[in-house]
């Protein structure tokens, strides 16, 4: 390698990659943001994303029959405690064990009625395999959010972002939403 190569290349390396968190305190190249992702709305309404920016937002796979469904209730409570700074998406999805049967209608109502569900819902999607939503292939794959490829392995698995759009953390269904390990991060 010449000498010139020797020097150009990382150079060359260092200022053509945008920055993002590889984990706490770590740096790793990618050029997604999750604020590109496109999505809509429980009532099939456009969702930017980008509406965020400057809160936090915890991205949570739901479920209407499934033993975990009554952290819709917890996840409302938090929502209510920490709506300035926090933003919840709810993404309804069947991937396991057809528990969300329902259609978005069906869904919105549920929630509605049963557990007084304000924040935000999107339209119900795939979280896993090949039809796996835009959301979920940035949230479970670690060269587009710069640490992470756990996808989620039951309903209501948690992704946390900072107000930035860095992927902050992962939470197992079992974790309240109401949880230490959660309000700590908040």
């Amino acid at each position: 390698m010449t000498l010139l190569k020797k020097i150009l290349y990382p150079l060359l390396v260092l200022f053509s990659c945008k920055e993002v968190k590889n984990k706490p305190g770590e740096i790793l190249n990618s050029n997604m943001s999750i604020y590109e992702i496109k999505l809509k709305t429980i009532n099939g309404k456009d969702l930017n994303l980008a509406d965020f920016k400057g809160k936090k937002i915890l991205v949570v796979n739901v479920a209407s029959e499934c033993g975990y469904t009554p952290q819709y209730k917890q996840l409302q409570e938090l929502y209510n405690l920490k709506k300035q700074g926090l933003e919840i998406i709810g993404v309804p999805a069947n991937n396991f064990g057809g528990q969300e049967p329902g259609n978005n209608n069906e869904i919105k109502n549920f929630c509605e009625k049963n557990y007084g569900v304000t924040f935000t819902l999107t339209e119900k999607v795939s979280v896993l395999g090949n039809d796996q939503h835009d959301l979920y292939k940035w949230l479970t794959d670690k060269s587009k959010n710069g640490w992470n490829d756990k996808s989620p392995d039951w309903n209501f698995c948690k992704y946390l972002v900072d107000e930035n759009g860095n992927l902050l953390n992962f939470f197992s269904s079992s974790v309240s939403p109401l949880s230490e390990e959660i309000i700590s991060k908040l």
